[in-house]
């Protein structure tokens, strides 16, 4: 991982694509008697999806799993772009910009895993959580000093904001 890099591919960001399990939450699934699946959400990497979004840069969610729980969590972050039920994580992401008008250089995919390995050598920025597989580290561009589900977005977040010169304006509401 170079640092150098990283701030260049950071500065030209526009979306940032994000894995769930891993990623979003600390890749746990818990089921309930009733067979419920529940999922735990980081509230601080929810905060840095909002600072990225009042920023300008738009989130997209792509998924291995399909959840009406993570619609939900989509729904309350105002996150649009929502792929669920993909495994074959390329592909959705080239079907995600069918419509779009963003260039693979401007957008940052982050993952945790082998199924995000092909999307993020692809994109402009790939990024990782600090516990992601050992492959997908040596492959990411930048990858997190936090664990997925455990602040890693919001991390991601600040970096690329602080990349474009836009993290002090985006914090200045709560200052």
């Amino acid at each position: 991982m170079n640092l150098a890099n990283s701030q260049l591919a950071a500065k030209k960001i526009r979306l940032l694509v994000l894995d769930v399990d891993g990623v979003l939450t600390d890749g746990s699934i818990y089921y309930g008697n009733s067979g419920d699946e529940l999922k735990a959400f980081n509230i601080q990497d929810g905060l840095g999806i909002k600072l990225l979004q009042g920023a300008g840069i738009e989130v997209a969610i792509i998924t291995g799993r399909s959840s009406t729980l993570l619609s939900r969590r989509s729904d309350e972050l105002g996150i649009q772009r929502l792929i669920q039920g993909r495994e074959d994580k390329l592909t959705a992401l080239h079907e995600l910009l069918a419509d779009e008008a963003y260039t693979l250089d401007e957008i940052a995919y982050m993952g945790d895993d082998l199924p995000d390995l092909a999307a993020i050598r692809r994109v402009g920025l790939g990024m990782t959580v600090a516990n992601a597989s050992t492959t997908v580290a040596e492959h990411a561009l930048w990858q997190a000093r936090r664990d997925g589900g455990r602040g890693a977005v919001r991390e991601a977040a600040e970096f690329i904001l602080q990349a474009q010169g836009k993290l002090e304006q985006a914090i200045a509401p709560f200052l």
